[in-house]
């Protein structure tokens, strides 16, 4: 039997992020549910008391629900909070998925003072590889796109499990080459991949195309995460 599958999405977006790749997870026969973590229900939620423990709680709570061995796949800003989730899961987690993001530690920005930090688009667009994307798919992201909560931004967790280094990790590159990323967890300048010299266990997966290939390579990025749950990717392929 497949291990059940957690998706969690990045900044801005909630569960529906992944219904394509829900959609080809259960025609492979996974078990899977995508999270909508606190503070990213909709636009007039308070965010104001949501911090980053509250993220790590929400993936923990999830997973632990499951009952058995589960994949935990992450998706860009949620590296950290996946990491530090993956610190208090080592008994619970049969893998890690990490969607071209790393397994972040420390704040992603401990100098951010505001409530939360609403998409900005144009940045966005100048910053992040949109390959493979249509504008009916960057329209629905700025319509339903909601501001990240700003304690997620500034907040950090202690790891303290060394057993968290061991759980077998994917890593989906599609942004950078796997290549780049190693080169650049190297380099040990970037927060959002410090983790990455510290896994024991890693297995790296070049799929180029946009930082959302939940959109642009929905089939493809469900088979890789299909196969590491350890389903039958043959209607996937």
């Amino acid at each position: 039997m497949a291990h059940p599958v957690i998706l969690v999405p990045g900044f801005w977006l909630g569960a529906w992020a992944w219904e394509d790749v829900l959609a080809d997870l259960s025609r492979a026969g996974c078990e899977a549910e995508a999270l909508t973590l606190p503070g990213l229900e909709a636009a007039d939620t308070d965010r104001s008391g949501i911090t980053f423990q509250d993220h790590v709680d929400a993936i923990c709570t999830a997973v632990e629900a499951t009952g058995r061995p589960t994949v935990l796949a992450v998706h860009s800003g949620a590296g950290f909070s996946g990491y530090a989730a993956s610190d208090r899961l080592t008994d619970r987690l049969a893998a890690m998925v990490y969607v071209d993001t790393a397994p972040g530690v420390g704040a992603m920005d401990p100098d951010f003072a505001g409530v939360d930090m609403p998409l900005d688009w144009e940045s966005l667009a100048a910053e992040e590889n949109l390959d493979g994307l249509s504008e009916e798919q960057l329209q629905t992201f700025r319509a339903r796109a909601v501001p990240q909560p700003g304690g997620v931004l500034c907040g950090t967790a202690d790891l303290v499990n060394d057993a968290r280094r061991d759980v077998p990790s994917t890593f989906v590159c599609t942004s950078f080459t796997a290549e780049a990323y190693r080169t650049y967890a190297a380099e040990g300048t970037m927060a959002w991949l410090a983790g990455i010299p510290e896994l024991t266990d890693t297995t790296w997966i070049d799929l180029p195309t946009s930082h959302w290939p939940m959109w642009s390579r929905p089939r493809e990025l469900a088979a890789v995460i299909a196969e590491v749950a350890g389903a039958d990717t043959s209607a996937l392929t």
